[in-house]
């Protein structure tokens, strides 16, 4: 009996893992399962685990059958892996060969959905000895039956460029044959730039119609690419509060179930893997004859809420290889091992690894993952999913329905719309009247005043959806309303600050301060600050035909025409030209004046002129006349045809370095205080809005309560120039 217990108190239990470079994780849950198991003296009473872990590329199988090799050669009595699949196929060709049971956790790259492993060629009537501790991929069966259950006949179905597209074949085939209309998209990892194309390459009405599309999709992501992905389209308005998108992935902890909830809107149907587990704390921490790890089994506990997935399989796979070690020491069918050699070809495989891999296949454990257990063909068939749903402006999820691969979905399933929740409900609206977003038609015949306007359209369609009725009224200083010295909100802000007001619908700029004071729904329209200047009158000059020349350019033509018609005359008078018996000719400085302007307008001259020199300058004479006429017959076409607008005013700096021009803008504008604060602000003071708020402030009657009323004092002759943008333009 002494010996006995000396030869199990020397008994060692020697395990190998290989875990992928980027799973440090599931290296801690591994070590920490083992350190578990290794103070419970109720599995292996006396004898200890004892571990060696290998990382690997997981795009490097050769480098992954090289470390597995050297566990072998340490004498391991099984390896567990959390890799990819490339490597995961080399290891299982490894583990055939050298009957070593292998317990393969898949991991997915970058948290996107699962695809299935490939199948490796395996010899015919040779055991396999790889099992397959994370259970079949059902994602296509999910998300087909899901599908089906919300009736959808048309929608897009989005993955990311991590996922393996391969995954969803069998489900585009079953789609393709019940006549479903499914779109294909990939979500690049640069999705800013994605959606910015979109708006560059489409036409609205192409935009339109792609909005209407994806009202209905499906996204194959991982959690951190569909937050990403839903925060841009919603930012940029491409979805509506009328869409519904499903989210399906193995692993969406409920942190990013709550994060994803928050950036969307609509409504969001989430499916996800869930491990049942029993309310009572004991016995979820408490699987027979072991004690979980508290801060694992707890859902309270925050390393408990950060597990993965393979986190969860790692630790079952190193409780449910203690099991076993206890079973095969238990019956006394113990098999030792030396070391392997994957080198010799004379090495030849474990003699106990069948033994092994029966026993691991025979009993099963309850753990982190509910109950772990293996199929003959070597699968865990337990899966269960979750589907969760929630509409817009709900805190997290609600549980929808369930689904496994036994019973299919339990639970109904229906696309409704957004429930009309408010009828019965009166709302107070403040609004602040600007064209074209609010109009009011006065009172006629004695008939209340009449909203319209485009924000109105909108309001009265969410009335008439959601059920509830509206009173609506001006803010009485009617402005949009900024925070005041003494901390107080006026206009539009304060109605609804001081809760006199229910909505505020108008026009209204997003800004920070504001944004701390109340809620604002999604931006429809954004516009930028504009200067609005009165436009020049034209009128009618008599003087027209002069423009196409300047004023010198006139007075040089003019001084050129005298100077030729001079120097025609000198050399006419020092050189008289030889005239026929009987003719006359008159040489006089007003003949030759005369005749030097009839060449330059094209009419010629009556007086001959037959000397060399006269006639050599009055070629070159002709040829001046012929580009001066030529030049200045085309810029009078232009100047007749086209209209000049010179501004001199084309930006903000344009504005700010001049100083002709009074300007102003609406009182408690976002442009007003925007302009106030960085030219006030003593650590970011800016030369170019110091200079404009003096501007706006030096007489003291630039700036306006209203936008129509700097229209009027822009188009008249008390100001010449507003800036626009924000709340109001003009």
């Amino acid at each position: 009996m002494l010996l006995t217990s000396l030869f199990l108190f020397c008994v060692c239990v020697f395990a190998g893992a290989i875990f992928d470079e980027s799973a440090r994780k599931d290296d801690e849950v591994f070590r920490m399962a083992v350190a578990d198991l290794n103070l419970n003296n109720e599995i292996l009473e006396t004898e200890k685990i004892t571990i060696s872990v290998e990382f690997v590329d997981g795009n490097n199988p050769f480098q992954a059958v090289q470390e597995a090799c050297e566990l072998m050669n340490r004498g391991i009595l099984a390896l567990v892996s959390s890799i990819g699949c490339m490597s995961a196929g080399s290891l299982q060709t490894l583990a055939d060969a050298m009957h070593i049971p292998h317990l393969f956790i898949q991991k997915s790259p970058a948290g996107s959905p699962r695809s299935a492993c490939p199948p490796t060629g395996r010899v015919p009537g040779t055991d396999d000895y790889t099992l397959m501790v994370r259970p079949q991929v059902y994602l296509n069966e999910v998300i087909m039956q899901v599908v089906s259950e919300y009736g959808w006949q048309k929608f897009v179905l989005f993955y990311d460029s991590n996922f393996d597209i391969r995954g969803i074949e069998d489900f585009l085939d079953r789609t393709s044959q019940q006549g479903l209309d499914v779109s294909l998209q990939k979500v690049e990892a640069n999705i800013n730039m994605m959606i910015t194309s979109l708006f560059r390459t489409m036409r609205t009405e192409e935009l339109h119609r792609y909005r209407d599309t994806l009202r209905r999709a499906v996204l194959f992501m991982s959690p951190a690419t569909a937050k990403a992905f839903i925060s841009e389209v919603v930012e940029t308005n491409l979805v509506a509060f009328d869409c519904h998108w499903i989210l399906i992935n193995e692993e969406i902890s409920d942190y990013d179930l709550q994060d994803l909830v928050m950036k969307s809107i609509g409504r969001l149907t989430v499916i996800r893997q869930t491990f049942p587990m029993p309310p009572n704390a004991t016995q979820r921490c408490v699987k027979h004859n072991h004690r979980i790890n508290g801060a694992l089994c707890d859902p309270k506990n925050a390393k408990s809420q950060q597990l993965e997935i393979t986190n969860r399989y790692i630790y079952d796979s190193v409780l449910l290889l203690a099991n076993t070690f206890h079973k095969k020491l238990e019956d006394r069918k113990w098999h030792s091992m030396a070391s392997l050699s994957c080198i010799r070809k004379t090495s030849k495989p474990w003699q106990g690894g069948k033994s092994m891999l029966d026993t691991v296949k025979k009993f099963g454990v309850s753990g982190l993952t509910s109950f772990l257990e293996f199929t003959d063909n070597g699968t865990n068939p337990n899966i269960f999913f979750e589907i969760l749903g929630t509409n817009y402006g709900e805190d997290r999820g609600r549980g929808l329905a369930t689904w496994d691969p036994v019973h299919g979905l339990n639970g109904t399933l229906s696309d409704r719309k957004l429930e009309n929740n408010m009828r019965g409900v009166v709302l107070r609206v403040v609004t602040v009247l600007e064209e074209p977003f609010v109009m009011v038609s006065e009172n006629v015949l004695g008939k209340p005043k009449k909203y319209q306007g485009f924000s109105i359209d909108v309001l009265d369609a969410l009335a008439n959806y959601l059920g509830f009725k509206y009173e609506i009224f001006v803010a009485p200083d009617h402005k949009y309303g900024s925070l005041q010295p003494d901390g107080m909100w006026n206009g539009l802000m304060g109605e609804l600050v001081f809760k006199r007001a229910d909505v505020g619908l108008s026009a209204v700029t997003i800004t920070p301060e504001r944004e701390g004071a109340v809620d604002f729904t999604t931006r429809y329209m954004d516009y930028s600050v504009g200067v609005l200047l009165r436009k020049a009158e034209r009128t009618v000059d008599m003087f027209a035909c002069l423009a196409p020349f300047d004023l010198s350019l006139w007075a040089c033509i003019a001084g050129t025409v005298l100077l030729v018609g001079i120097l025609v005359y000198l050399l006419n008078w020092l050189n008289p030209p030889r005239l026929p018996m009987g003719a006359v000719s008159s040489t006089t400085l007003y003949n030759s004046m005369w005749f030097v302007y009839g060449s330059f307008v094209q009419q010629g001259g009556e007086v001959p002129y037959t000397t060399l020199a006269t006639r050599m300058m009055m070629g070159v004479w002709w040829m001046f006349a012929l580009i001066v006429i030529s030049s200045y017959t085309a810029n009078l076409a232009a100047f007749l045809t086209i209209t000049r607008i010179e501004n001199s005013i084309q930006s903000l700096q344009d504005l700010s370095r001049q100083t002709d021009l009074p300007y102003g803008t609406v009182l408690d504008s976002a442009v007003y205080d925007q302009v106030r604060s960085k030219a006030m602000n003593p650590f970011e003071r800016d030369p170019m809005y110091s200079q404009m708020w003096r501007m706006i402030n030096r007489t003291g009657d630039n700036n306006v309560d209203e936008s129509k009323e700097g229209i009027r004092k822009c188009c008249g002759a008390a100001l010449h120039g507003g800036l626009g943008g924000g709340d109001k333009s003009f």
